[in-house]
């Protein structure tokens, strides 16, 4: 409906005044329309003739069969109002398949084995999630990835603690650790051996070894040593443990890219570009020269021998690219390695402009408990990714007395998903929970209301293509959702879903509070408004990869 108003706006604009213009159609309040345009003030300087003027010219020549009337208000803006069959078809729209024939990856979560999973990458799960969704139903072919350090600096301090606790490298002696202790286990071994390589010489220097021969197993395809033993094993330890967190959140990877594989990737580009004067000979390492470009100087190969993180990044995403061959990469992180990414971008734009244009990076802030603190899993005062989820069910169970996986889990998706990206997020466990406000539980009611409606009678035909006040501002509302998922997929925001959401329960609730539906003389067309809503929330929230109830 939107595109045939632009459409005959634009016609309109050729007739009258010989000028091809793409019209922009704004929502406004609905006491001014269903949609207003300032198209006269962008004529008006082209012409060099009076906005108003040019506007009441326009108003009078807009010709649509949707359009019931237009009016000219202001210094120039038209108001657009939809005759009430016009509005009631729009709710038949399809989203805009605006992707359709692109392929995107989506990259997010990226947790490091050896570490334990914290309140990041419950988010960028949870994000990651919801933007890949977005871009799938603009018709994208989206493939979901995740990264992960299996090898690097991280790794030995682990390894080394790891042996220090076994008391020598003594595979055996793992299988004291229970299943359930495991991840627990491992998060303590990287903060002891973080610690001792900060403030001991001797360990320090035993880390460094220990991270040259982590990098060997891989060359060598050990799996048999005790060394290799210990190592394979914890590794899969900690891929068990995202493995059980993700069914947890119903999340689903397509392929997971460990640094093991992406560092000869990226070791072996970075040499390349060596020669060709990309990266340069630094004290014995090899680096990139940000300054040329009001960027930091990074190292990419250290003066070991060994890519760093850089390079490993650079590996990452060309193994993207040959796996897939994206026109849209969405990469999500938190916001503390923003000039970092920067210079790895701008390294490889030097020899691949192509996959950097289409790289689009999005960053988060901190996540924090209400009264909570910074998080820092080298310290070992880590908000874990598990401590969010519980505390939505301690929370949940405080307030209904039982437990409700969907419930909670819709509490901490949505908590996360209603702030625009970008910014610090306090999560509030009692306030995502709640019925009342803007929340996940609140919409997961709204939905299951509306269906318990449904069930009460069966929609027939509706024939009525008048609409009354209170079902005009429902159907406007319902109206506007594809919209609001075009701004959504454009800006990779998933935050304007959950504002349209909550404002469409609120339009919903004004209106049932008023009018009857079931037995009433115009059952039949509110019985279809509710189906029409109810049809909505639930997409919406799947947009979200929030459950939709219907019952609760």
């Amino acid at each position: 409906m939107k595109t045939e108003i632009e459409q005959a706006i634009a016609r309109a604009c050729q007739d009258l005044f010989d000028i091809k213009i793409e019209p922009v159609l704004t929502r406004p309040d609905e006491q001014f329309g269903d949609y207003a345009t300032n198209v006269a003030l962008q004529l008006g300087q082209k012409l060099g003739q009076n906005p108003r003027i040019i506007a009441e010219k326009l108003s009078a020549s807009i010709k649509s069969p949707a359009i019931k009337k237009t009016e000219v208000a202001g210094p120039g803006f038209i108001n657009i109002w939809l005759s009430d069959e016009s509005l009631l078809k729009s709710l038949d729209q399809k989203i805009a398949q605006s992707l359709k024939g692109q392929v995107a990856v989506a990259e997010y979560s990226d947790p490091n084995p050896f570490k334990v999973l914290h309140a990041g990458h419950l988010y960028t799960s949870v994000v990651g999630d919801a933007i890949a969704n977005l871009l799938e139903t603009a018709g994208a072919e989206v493939h979901r990835v995740n990264f992960g350090g299996d090898v690097g600096l991280h790794v030995a301090k682990s390894m080394w603690a790891i042996i220090q606790k076994l008391g020598g490298e003594n595979p055996n002696e793992l299988a004291k650790v229970s299943s359930i202790e495991r991840a627990d286990w491992l998060s303590q071994r990287y903060v002891e051996g973080n610690d001792v390589y900060e403030d001991n010489d001797d360990a320090r220097r035993a880390i460094v070894s220990i991270n040259k021969r982590v990098y060997d197993l891989f060359d060598s395809h050990d799996k048999t040593s005790d060394f290799a033993k210990i190592y394979w094993t914890c590794r899969q330890w900690s891929y068990d443990y995202f493995n059980e967190f993700y069914e947890q959140l119903g999340t689903k990877f397509e392929k997971y890219y460990p640094e093991s594989e992406t560092a000869p990737i990226g070791l072996k580009v970075v040499k390349q570009q060596l020669k060709r004067g990309v990266y340069k000979q630094s004290d014995g390492a090899v680096v990139f020269d940000g300054e040329r470009y009001d960027l930091h100087t990074r190292v990419f190969i250290n003066s070991e021998g060994l890519p760093t993180y850089e390079a490993k990044d650079v590996g990452l995403i060309m193994a993207k690219w040959q796996d897939y061959h994206f026109d849209k990469s969405v990469v999500i992180t938190g916001n503390d390695i923003v000039e970092y990414m920067k210079v790895v971008l701008k390294s490889i734009e030097q020899f691949e402009p192509e996959l950097v244009q289409n790289t689009i990076h999005l960053t988060h802030g901190m996540i924090k408990l209400a009264g909570g603190t910074k998080m820092s899993s080298r310290k070992g005062n880590v908000l874990k990714a598990q401590d969010l989820l519980d505390a939505a069910a301690k929370a949940n169970q405080k307030v209904r007395e039982q437990s409700d996986e969907a419930v909670e889990l819709g509490a901490v998706k949505y908590a996360f998903l209603k702030q625009r990206m970008g910014a610090d997020i306090i999560y509030d466990p009692d306030e995502s929970v709640s019925l009342q406000g803007n929340s996940g539980p609140y919409l997961q009611y709204a939905h299951a209301r509306a269906c318990s409606i449904l069930a009460k009678a069966k929609a027939g035909e509706a024939k009525a293509t008048d609409l009354q006040a209170d079902e005009r501002s429902l159907t406007r509302k319902i109206s506007e959702f594809t919209e609001v998922v075009d701004k959504a997929v454009d800006e990779l925001m998933p935050h304007h879903i959950c504002t349209y959401l909550y404002e469409l329960a609120q339009t919903f609730n004004h209106f049932y509070e008023k009018n009857r539906v079931i037995d009433d003389k115009r059952q039949t067309i509110r019985i279809k408004l509710v189906k029409s809503y109810a049809d909505v929330l639930k997409n919406g929230l799947g947009l979200l990869s929030i459950n939709a109830p219907e019952k609760m």
